[in-house]
């Protein structure tokens, strides 16, 4: 089962080489990770999507928990979590084609961010399900190049991850 892990780290030098070695040291493959930092300058927020049972996840999180510059850690991988990815497209458009492209992302709500004669550049804020139907339209019109963020995930309400 795919999870979500939400830590929060002091924003230090050797932070995230911690982190990422404890996942390879146990043999667990981190999917996507995103890392920037909170409204304290001094920590930062890592969002880590792995693959694992709940026994593989406690264990995880129990090791995350005993490293040095680690402030705080939770799985968010509930439903009571907003999850969302920032993916760019870059696609063979021409120009005749980019209006019908603006009719077919509108539903996404993504955008064009970036256009010349020869190729236009998409912006999509989505979950990941949404991210790959949206690829899947666009594949037709010539996909030249991917890229998005990790899953990042945030608590529904007034539930925070404090320090």
């Amino acid at each position: 089962m795919k999870h979500t892990i939400s830590i929060l780290v002091e924003n230090e030098f050797g932070a995230l080489a911690r982190i990422a070695g404890l996942f390879s040291g146990r043999g667990y493959n981190i999917e996507t990770l995103t890392v920037a930092p909170t409204l304290n300058s001094s920590v930062s927020r890592m969002t880590i999507n792995t693959v694992g049972d709940a026994h593989a996840i406690e264990q995880i999180i129990k090791q995350l928990n005993k490293l040095i510059n680690v402030i705080k850690v939770k799985d968010v991988s509930s439903d009571e979590a907003v999850n969302l990815m920032l993916a760019m497209i870059k696609v063979n458009l021409s120009k005749r084609n980019r209006e019908k492209v603006k009719k077919i992302i509108k539903p996404f709500q993504a955008k064009i961010v970036e256009a010349d004669d020869k190729c236009t550049i998409i912006q999509a804020v989505s979950d990941e399900e949404n991210l790959k139907k949206l690829i899947e339209i666009l594949k037709p019109y010539g996909l030249m190049e991917y890229i998005s963020t990790g899953n990042m995930a945030m608590q529904r309400g007034k539930k925070v991850i404090k320090s």
